[in-house]
């Protein structure tokens, strides 16, 4: 699993290059890049800035934009479907009303999930996480983020079902992370599937992060991922000194992702994949 961290075949889908300190440039028009090494373009929803998050639509656009992963979040129906949703209610990005874990798969799929965002994707539907693995496995890396899983109990083993019945467990072949602010649930599901690299995500803190914790996260964790808000150089580089990752969140104006491009960040989470500078292969 941490050879996957710090190299990747010519084949994978999610497209990783490590970070070399300097040799930052920006393009003329504002695009976040470097001269020779790329970090991770994760495109947060999708490419959410452009098309309704979480849905088909945005995570196509994502793979147009040529970002390397799409970020999406995977909660669970009444009758136990794995359904890619945000909040744990459908109030905000659909045409219906209620808790995600009160409505069956038939009723949030019978849901618009687009015209919210605007009336040409009205066709847009609350995808299943299978439709999407099914999709677009082999297309582009996926970030799987585990939300409120305090809310589904057992949800962790029916991800890692979904993931090893199409061969997505083995990071030779596929590239999957899964992630949590549920720091349990990360540890639950890396217990399950060892192989799949997993990250855990933390909101803005005034105390920062401290040596403790990251003492903690190494013995499961390969990606620390904060708020934008929290990351500086000094943070990235302590981060590194134990052997893991960051992909901060979430990236929604050029600047940021610049800042985050000189601070050294591994990857950058964005509604705009657009605003980082695809890789050379892409």
């Amino acid at each position: 699993m941490k050879q996957w961290v710090s190299a990747l075949s010519a084949g994978a889908i999610a497209i990783m290059v490590l970070f070399a300190p300097g040799g930052i440039a920006f393009a003329s028009e504002g695009i976040a890049t470097k001269d020779q090494n790329q970090v991770l373009n994760i495109a947060h929803r999708g490419a959410s800035g452009y098309a309704p998050e979480n849905t088909m639509a945005a995570f196509e656009k994502s793979v147009e934009m040529k970002a390397d992963m799409f970020e999406l979040d995977v909660q669970m129906s009444k009758d136990g479907e794995l359904v890619v949703i945000h909040d744990t209610t459908v109030d905000r990005t659909t045409d219906g009303t209620g808790s995600v874990k009160d409505l069956t798969l038939e009723e949030l799929k019978s849901l618009d999930a687009g015209s919210w965002f605007d009336e040409s994707f009205t066709s847009e539907t609350i995808p299943t996480l299978g439709e999407v693995l099914d999709e677009y496995r082999g297309r582009t890396g996926i970030l799987i983020e585990l939300k409120s899983p305090s809310l589904y109990p057992g949800i962790e083993q029916k991800v890692a079902d979904e993931l090893k019945a199409r061969h997505l467990d083995n990071p030779e072949n596929e590239k999957i992370i899964v992630q949590s602010f549920n720091h349990e649930s990360v540890q639950t599901f890396h217990d399950l599937l060892p192989q799949v690299p997993v990250g855990v995500l933390l909101g803005y803190s005034p105390e920062g992060i401290s040596d403790e914790q990251l003492d903690r996260f190494k013995a499961y964790a390969d990606y620390v991922n904060p708020s934008k808000s929290m990351i500086d150089a000094l943070l990235v580089e302590r981060i590194h000194d134990y052997n893991m990752k960051t992909h901060p969140w979430t990236v929604r104006d050029r600047e940021s992702a610049n800042f985050l491009l000189e601070a050294g960040a591994d990857g950058i989470i964005t509604d705009y994949p657009d605003y980082v500078a695809p890789h050379p292969s892409k």
